[in-house]
């Protein structure tokens, strides 16, 4: 084999090698998307109206402690306007009251605003424990991907820092 033939077959080993890489990056990328639209379809979608009664609801007794006090958690929100049909997708430690302040006028103002002028609205919770993320900042950034809410959505970045937290454990 002469150095030309060598060349050659570096070139097609590095081009399919490529395109592994590629084909594999692509799947994974798919993988996301499934794994984040079938946690949002498995998760109960409320209006508004609807969350504010719920989150309303009280125990009862002295000093009427709230469910919602109970029952916060972690996780990652999905704000549909399906007026205008665009996405806002975010993160909470405590996901109820993160929630809570898009609706109330301490959130993305942008949301609040097409709330207050009458828009259509659906929630969707999504709790981080049993995701398969290891992160909030992971299921947010896929989640924010899989719903494109940066491109044509009330999101104005990508999710946050997502170096180390772009990893996920798919379970």
């Amino acid at each position: 084999m002469n150095k030309m033939e060598i060349l050659i077959y570096m070139l097609i080993f590095y081009v399919v090698i490529m395109i592994a890489i590629v084909w594999y990056q692509l799947a994974q990328q798919k993988k996301i998307r499934d794994q984040i639209r079938g946690l949002a379809n498995n998760t109960l979608e409320m209006t508004p109206e609807e969350y504010f009664k719920m989150r309303s609801k009280s125990f009862g007794g002295r000093g009427r402690p709230k469910y919602s006090n109970n029952y916060n958690f972690p996780g990652v929100y999905i704000l549909h306007n399906k007026s205008k049909d665009q996405y806002y997708v975010g993160q909470g430690k405590l996901v109820l009251n993160r929630v809570n302040s898009h609706f109330t006028g301490r959130g993305n103002g942008d949301v609040y605003a097409d709330y207050k002028y009458g828009d259509r609205w659906t929630i969707k919770m999504i709790a981080l424990k049993n995701s398969g993320f290891s992160t909030l900042n992971a299921l947010e950034r896929h989640t924010i991907s899989t719903y494109d809410s940066f491109r044509n959505g009330y999101n104005r970045n990508r999710g946050n820092k997502w170096f180390f937290s772009g990893f996920y454990n798919l379970v």
